[in-house]
């Protein structure tokens, strides 16, 4: 159900809406007077169809299909799918291999995909052999007729930027129903439609990166712009004494393993800042860092060290972009 609550700073409602969707839930809070239902609507069927075209999870999902057709054989697939696909070769090329949307075969032999719960070393063996070319050279993408391509046995995973890309599509719902403030929210992606009615920004808390409990490490302020973050510490498995993270490295064929807590990048679409905040975190902090120079890209690290949490911040997080609850040092 929608929730309602009056802001006394302008003569607007704020209304909450919320659902679920890709085994977690959507949240949109929204500073106008309209058909809530309609709304309602729209958002939960433009999520549900970015699930069904990306979802690794459905065996009927456009992504599966592509997965599961042969080497040369070309593939009919949605523009939205077409979109994503072509923003992850574009990353993965310009992170040199961080960023990986072809760790299908990874994820589910170290047991984060819908195949098994737990890693299996025979699967992991096969999942290791060595490519022969990289993802963005192994997938061909014809947008303009609508399909794609493998070059080379792949399988793909899209979740390191499906996320983002849902909530550019929650944003856009918003606009075409004429909404100009807005917070569209799944999980640790955001993305901000204007200011608040009140004309501030929106403020988002920043997640402490600690396993087993919630806790704020500071706030970002948002408008008209999107932000996402990536951590070790929020989908892991244990195994024995080692806690492995869901992220992949494809570049060591196992779950990522530095220093990096959680990587948080702005960016104009979430799809941009999802990625690359994955990208980031696999990267790790000392390529990592020297990759969103390069970019110019607007991130903070938050990097484990002996005396605890400390931050590494560029372009708009450089300054006083995250009011901190916590006194962190700074890099």
């Amino acid at each position: 159900m929608p929730k309602t609550s009056s802001d006394p700073r302008t003569s607007c409602t704020r209304t909450t809406l919320h659902g679920p969707t890709m085994g977690t839930r959507w949240s949109a809070s929204v500073d106008a007077g309209l058909d809530l239902v309609s709304l309602r609507q729209d958002l939960a069927t433009a999520l549900q169809q970015v699930d069904q075209q990306m979802s690794p999870w459905k065996p009927d999902s456009d992504l599966m299909r592509l997965n599961r057709a042969t080497v040369d054989t070309w593939v009919d697939l949605p523009a939205e799918l077409l979109t994503v696909l072509a923003c992850a070769m574009d990353i993965h090329r310009l992170s040199a291999g961080a960023f990986d949307p072809g760790v299908g075969a990874l994820v589910d032999a170290w047991g984060f995909g819908a195949v098994r719960d737990a890693p299996d070393a025979a699967a992991i063996h096969a999942a290791r052999q060595p490519a022969p070319c990289p993802t963005h050279e192994a997938l061909k993408l014809d947008q303009a007729a609508g399909r794609a391509q493998k070059k080379a046995p792949l399988q793909l995973d899209l979740c390191g930027i499906a996320k983002g890309y849902a909530v550019d599509r929650m944003a856009a719902v918003l606009q075409q129903h004429g909404v100009g403030h807005a917070l569209a929210a799944l999980d640790g992606e955001l993305r901000a439609v204007g200011s608040q009615a009140s004309g501030e920004p929106w403020a988002v808390a920043l997640e402490r990166p600690e396993a087993g409990r919630r806790a704020v490490h500071g706030v970002i302020e948002l408008q008209d712009l999107a932000v996402a973050t990536s951590g070790d510490y929020r989908r892991y498995l244990q195994v024995g004494d080692a806690r492995l993270a869901h992220t992949m490295d494809a570049r060591r064929a196992a779950p990522v393993n530095n220093t990096v807590a959680s990587v948080t990048v702005l960016a104009s679409s979430c799809m941009l800042a999802d990625a690359w905040a994955t990208a980031l975190l696999v990267a790790g902090p000392g390529d990592g860092l020297a990759l969103a120079q390069r970019m110019g890209l607007d991130v903070l690290f938050l990097l484990r060290r002996a005396e605890g949490l400390v931050e590494m911040g560029l372009g708009r997080f450089g300054g006083l972009a995250v009011q901190s609850s916590l006194g962190c040092a700074t890099a």
